[in-house]
Order: C-alpha cells, then sequence, then structure tokens
C-alpha cells in the first residue's frame, strides 16, 4: 500500500496527500503522508460533508422528529419550492420527500454537472464567490430535471443535501453548525472538525491542475453538501463510529443498503442513503477483486471509505480538482493490495 501512496504522489497533479488507513479495533494502523501533510493537517472534507448531514437526518429519524417519507413540502415555504421540479410538463416540487433527497432519486439537476460546467468552473477558478440558499435554489430552478421523482433512478446533485441541511435546521431550530457539534463532533470528540461560519473560520487551499487556490467564500456556501473542514484523524474516528452504529441504530442500515447506480459521469459508483457504493470486482479491476466500498469521495480529491471484506476504513486527500476520479482510482488500486492481509 505504501508503494501504491508513492507511485500516486509521483503523478504531476499531485502535490499534497495523505492516507490513512486503520481497521476498527485500530491494531491495524498505517498512515502516508506528502507535501507536508499528515494526519492531523486540516483538509476540506468537501461531499464528505454528507455523511455527516447523513448522520443528523438519521438521529433525527431515531428521535421521531421527522420521517423519510415525509414530503420537503412540510418544510419549506411554497416560494422555496414554487418550479423547482418541473418535468415534462408537471410539477413534482411538492411531491418530493426526504427519501429523495437523502438517496438522491429527486432527479433535480445539479449545476456542475449541467451542460453550463465549463462556465461555472471557470468562474470559480477565476475569483471566490459567496452563494446563500435561496441563490442556490434559483440557480437550480433554471435547470431541467432528469427524471420524475419515481425512486427508481438516481442522479447526483448538491441540492438535495442543502434541502436536507435546511430541513435539519427547521426541526431541530439550530444553525447546521451546532446541530453537526451537538449530533457528530461533540459526540465522537472530533475536535478538529467544524462548519466554517465566518471569515474567521480557517479553510485550506485547493489545488487545481497546478493552480493553488484559496476559495473560503464558496467553501462556506456549500453548507450540508460539502461545507466541513476536518482532517484524516477526526475523519477515521467518524468512518468507523458511523459504520459501527455509534451513531444511529445500525439497523437502519437495512433501510439505507438500496443502491441506483448514479449518472454516467459518476463512473462505477451507486447510491444509497446518504454514502456511495462501488463494488471492488468491477471492470476497473479486471473483475479480480471482492467485496465493496462503502463511503464517501469529494470533489477536492477527499475520500472516507470502509471495506468491510477486509475490516479496512480508508480515509484521507489528494487535494486535487481536476480529477473527481482519481481517488477512486487510488482506492481500489489500494484495495487490491489487501488481498493478502488477514
Amino acid at each position: 500500500m505504501e508503494k501504491v501512496f508513492n507511485k500516486t504522489i509521483s503523478s504531476p497533479k499531485i502535490h499534497e496527500a495523505v492516507l490513512y488507513i486503520e481497521n476498527s479495533l485500530g491494531d491495524f494502523s498505517e498512515n502516508y503522508g506528502y507535501g507536508g501533510r499528515d494526519i492531523n493537517s486540516p483538509m476540506i472534507a468537501a461531499s464528505i460533508t454528507k455523511m455527516f448531514t447523513t448522520a443528523c437526518i438519521l438521529k433525527l429519524y431515531e428521535l421521531g422528529k421527522l420521517s423519510l417519507s415525509d414530503k420537503i413540502s412540510n418544510y419549506f415555504d411554497k416560494e422555496i419550492l414554487n418550479k423547482l421540479h418541473i418535468f415534462k410538463g408537471r410539477d413534482y416540487s411538492s411531491d418530493l420527500t426526504i427519501s429523495n433527497l437523502l438517496f438522491q432519486t429527486s432527479g433535480l439537476p445539479d449545476e456542475f454537472e449541467s451542460s453550463n460546467n465549463s462556465k461555472t468552473l471557470k468562474t470559480f477558478l477565476e475569483k471566490d464567490i459567496e452563494l446563500t440558499f435561496d441563490e442556490i435554489v434559483t440557480n437550480t430552478k433554471k435547470l431541467k430535471p432528469h427524471f420524475a421523482p419515481n425512486g427508481r433512478k438516481a442522479y447526483y446533485s448538491n441540492i438535495n443535501f442543502d434541502l436536507l441541511g435546511k430541513i435539519i435546521e427547521k426541526v431541530t431550530e439550530l444553525p447546521l453548525a451546532e446541530v453537526y457539534k451537538q449530533f457528530v463532533f461533540g459526540q465522537l470528540k472530533m475536535n478538529n472538525t467544524y462548519l466554517p461560519t465566518n471569515e474567521n473560520d480557517f479553510v485550506p487551499h485547493i489545488y487545481y491542475k497546478n493552480q493553488k487556490i484559496e476559495r473560503p467564500k464558496l467553501i462556506s456556501s456549500c453548507g450540508a453538501s460539502g461545507g466541513c473542514i476536518t482532517t484524516p484523524k477526526d475523519l477515521m474516528i467518524f468512518s468507523k463510529s458511523f459504520w459501527s452504529g455509534k451513531l444511529f441504530d445500525k439497523k437502519l442500515f437495512n433501510e439505507l443498503s438500496i443502491y441506483h447506480k448514479l449518472q454516467f459521469s459518476k463512473g462505477p459508483i451507486s447510491y444509497g442513503g446518504g454514502y456511495m457504493k462501488f463494488n471492488v470486482g468491477g471492470l476497473m479491476t479486471m473483475f479480480i477483486g471482492k467485496g465493496e466500498l462503502l463511503g464517501h469521495s469529494g470533489s477536492t480529491g477527499s475520500f472516507a471509505f470502509f471495506y468491510p471484506h477486509k475490516d479496512l476504513h480508508f480515509v484521507g486527500d489528494l487535494n486535487q480538482m481536476a480529477n473527481p476520479a482519481m481517488p477512486i482510482r487510488f482506492l481500489l488500486k489500494l484495495v487490491m493490495e489487501t488481498k493478502k492481509y488477514k
């Protein structure tokens, strides 16, 4: 696995990287760093934040504060949902459920996945921008949904989790950052993980190819879909707790383990109830491996995955936005090296 790490960091695209591997008991532990990074270095969690949001939704579900079958119209004013999801002339906005958001089966579009992707990316590279929730919703309404929310298809879209974040705030009557603290970070003593809420909160830099950029306003705008700052050490604590049932009843995984393949641009990834899954024994490993990886990756090169077949947790960061598929390929190579691990 160290050889795989060293080969990966030899790529000219990688300027900083960190990998942390442990089994659930912690009696097997390895970590590697590059470019001054280690397991205590701050990193942008990016879409791994969606698993923090998922943990909060499931805790509220467990407490009887909401149901996954709830229509989201119960939690939003009509102006917010008006014409949010119009597909083939029919308005499905009021039919959307919390489950549709959590499982990415709403059909709602994503600005970065739209035909305006190049324009959005260009804006991101040119300057730091701040987006309010209302602006994110307005931008989504300008795009066409991909399908009706029938629960049979999935399309990865950040707006699903932006909406979930607002539902959490509505139910708890607390800011999302405070709910994260109470339900996740405080309980697990993830002392170096937080959701930036003001300009004084530190947000690490990101690389796009060879360009080192700082985007604190944009990252802070991502909220429930991708705005957290963490460290690999904290992420390891979270990964173990999430999959062991420390944050919510493990029996809920029976409801969450319904997977749908995501859009073509997401490769072999399927989505369950708030997390990704991809089979190790697929085309990318020449059908050699066994089992599946469960967790999340982020557009900044972040990753946090559990490999139940060998009881191993892989967390870390490649800190490179130019190739979102790189963490997945990296993980598959690592998993292939675990064949002799017992």
